[in-house]
């Protein structure tokens, strides 16, 4: 799996986009009678099925959806691979607006796509998509996770895992873990970031908040973060920058602007391109924890379903391995001289390999 830019990888199309970094399938989803318009990405299952939530958004164009399920569902791949789950990457998109144009008829319809692959890709909540609209994908497909009677929501994983990041990068910045007192920019207040801010708060930390919905907002504000506008958002004087909305917020036009010492949130690609991105995020003196290791909670919960039966203190317990993970990354960083998210890949592939070579004589 080679290192590429996906500011590049936008302008490929067709079988080009799918093999610059070794996706094995890509499916487009269209019906009309539901409206649905979707994409389901598979980029790497040596260490099992891909596993992946479907995101609903209302994408200016086919090919922003392409370009965002392709970097999507090859983060996955390298998520459970450094979290040491059996599972490989995937991802789903809806082109749409989840407020207004989600119901039951097209996650239905959904479903039976999902069901097509014959268990290659299991599907479950992310961005715009809840535990009820999962339920709807269910009744045309078993391959789905994140079930009420299961394991459930896996944002208060999600979010747990962000926040022991964000100690873990404390603690190798200044030596103590600690949050208390500590200025936190929260950028996404939704399921994952609305647990973080509750966390936070509790630990004690001065949070701040911006959301683009309003009512998403207000309840940040209820569970103790500070309102602040768009403007503030990557200017604020903090400790930590935690991106926890869509990804790409780490680029040029928003690194010159951070006032921070650490990025650590549970957003997905925060890098627009992981290699210029992550040396100037260094080059600024901001410590980088990597985002498919601090957002592996999700994945550990969901996963625990899937291995089943499930067990709420053992996804738990895994995810606060997360913590450690993380310190490791940094250690891995200053004992070869290379950026956290190279680091974070090298852990991934490494896995990959090894796994790979050694079903290889099953």
């Amino acid at each position: 799996m080679p290192e590429v830019s996906f500011v590049n990888a936008a302008e490929l199309t067709g079988f080009d986009a799918i093999s610059n970094n070794n996706h094995e399938l890509v499916m487009y989803c269209n019906d009309n009678a539901t409206g649905l318009k979707a994409i389901i990405a598979v980029h790497n299952t040596t260490l099992g099925p891909a596993l992946g939530g479907l995101r609903m958004w209302k994408y200016a164009s086919d090919k922003d959806a392409l370009f965002d399920v392709l970097r999507l569902s090859r983060g996955m791949t390298y998520k459970s691979a450094v979290a040491g789950l059996n599972l490989g990457g995937g991802k789903a998109v809806i082109i749409g607006d989840a407020r207004t144009q989600k119901n039951e008829a097209l996650l239905r319809r959904f479903g039976k796509f999902v069901n097509n692959l014959a268990g290659k890709y299991i599907t479950a909540e992310d961005v715009g998509i809840g535990v009820k609209d999962i339920e709807y994908v269910q009744n045309e497909t078993p391959y789905v996770a994140g079930l009420s009677d299961k394991s459930g929501d896996p944002s208060p994983f999600t979010a747990l895992g962000t926040y022991l990041s964000i100690k873990a990068g404390m603690k190798k910045i200044t030596g103590s873990d600690s949050l208390a007192g500590k200025k936190i920019m929260v950028q996404g207040t939704g399921h994952v970031g609305l647990y973080l801010v509750e966390h936070l708060v509790k630990e004690g930390a001065i949070v701040y908040g911006y959301d683009i919905y309003e009512d998403t907002l207000k309840k940040a504000v209820d569970a103790g973060a500070v309102a602040v506008n768009a403007s503030e958002v990557y200017s604020k004087e903090v400790d930590v920058y935690a991106p926890c909305a869509l990804g790409a917020t780490l680029n040029p036009d928003t690194i010159p602007l951070l006032k921070c010492s650490l990025v650590a949130g549970a957003a997905n690609n925060q890098l627009l391109d992981e290699v210029r991105d992550g040396q100037s995020l260094q080059d600024r003196g901001i410590l980088y924890a990597p985002d498919f290791v601090a957002n592996a909670g999700g994945i550990i919960n969901v996963f625990n379903e899937v291995n089943g039966p499930y067990n709420v203190n053992k996804s738990t317990r895994m995810t606060e391995s997360i913590y450690d993970t993380v310190l490791s990354v940094f250690k891995m960083c200053e004992e070869q001289n290379i950026l956290p998210q190279q680091a974070a890949m090298a852990l991934g592939e490494k896995r990959i390999r090894e796994v790979g070579n050694n079903r290889l004589f099953n």
